[in-house]
């Protein structure tokens, strides 16, 4: 059996959010993207030719930039975070794991939802496995803001359970509720039927999240040692699927150039369909740290005001 992996304890998710974006905005200063700084919530670039009355002379003596000041109506963004909650997220799944991907998910959410409400945005919430367990309106208050910490920390108790996982279905039933244009932002790893009918039906509901105008980033969120390089010892191993139970015996050698084969064939499918639907995508390495998520994220909202 998979032993139940040991992580640290998170006693409060919003303080963890926050110091996760203030050394992201530390490390912008000291980075070729130091243009995005703590001001990029309330200023942006002068353009010359218009009205210098809103000119912060305070940053431009701080930083040599001219920067006018924002109103609320120019910064006002509404944002959909979904996150897959299936059992796959659950991987890796045993005692040396450091990270999985649904705890991945859950602190990229609570660092984005940190960062949009520096920005005075609206910020939402869906979870799904194979129904949707979540589903909140995009808005800017602190108490929703708590609100949504809390339903990431009771998702962080969560144990997998063989939940399968029917993201078309849910992704569809997410998209007709946001009526007003928004950003949506989606962490799955995208492991619904990999079959043909499955994968045009996965395609159909990010097709989907497009409807109204919507921007769309999807992080798909993986362990590239493991699931995508198939990086394990030249031993034998028993694999077991997380959403059905299944297992399999093997020696690892015995599949990998096959099953290495097929994931670079779906991942080439999936970047390509999301090129074609004018979706980011963003590959999403749970051994990577935050800034693969808060950067795209920040870079996308720059484009949209």
């Amino acid at each position: 059996m998979i032993n139940q992996p040991q992580f640290p304890e998170i006693e409060n998710l919003e303080l963890l959010a926050r110091q996760v974006v203030e050394g992201f905005i530390i490390g912008l200063h000291k980075s070729p993207f130091h243009g995005f700084s703590v001001e990029f919530a309330e200023h942006r670039l002068y353009n010359p030719g218009e009205a210098t009355r809103h000119l912060d002379w305070k940053v431009y003596a701080r930083t040599g930039k001219m920067f006018v000041k924002r109103f609320e109506e120019e910064t006002n963004l509404r944002c959909q975070i979904v996150i897959d909650a299936s059992s796959s997220m659950y991987f890796p799944n045993d005692a040396g794991a450091k990270m999985n991907k649904l705890r991945f998910s859950i602190l990229s959410a609570a660092a984005l939802i940190n960062l949009l409400k520096r920005q005075r945005d609206a910020a939402g919430l869906s979870i799904f496995t194979d129904e949707v367990l979540v589903n909140t309106d995009a808005k800017s208050s602190t108490k929703h803001h708590q609100l949504l910490y809390a339903q990431l920390e009771n998702l962080l108790k969560e144990k997998p359970l063989n939940i399968k996982t029917s993201a078309a279905k849910c992704l569809h039933q997410i998209a007709e509720t946001i009526h007003r244009r928004s950003m949506i932002i989606l962490f799955s790893d995208m492991f619904d039927n990999l079959d043909n009918n499955g994968a045009d039906e996965l395609f159909a509901a990010l097709q989907h999240l497009k409807y109204n105008k919507h921007e769309v980033i999807l992080f798909h969120v993986v362990d590239k040692q493991k699931e995508l390089e198939f990086n394990f010892e030249n031993r034998p191993y028993q694999f077991i699927d997380m959403e059905t139970g299944e297992k399999v015996k093997l020696h690892s050698n015995q599949v990998k150039d096959y099953y290495v084969e097929k994931m670079q064939a779906f991942e080439k499918n999936l970047k390509l369909r999301c090129g074609q639907f004018k979706i980011d995508f963003v590959e999403a390495d749970i051994n990577l740290d935050f800034r693969q998520v808060l950067l795209p994220f920040l870079m996308k909202r720059t484009k949209m005001i």
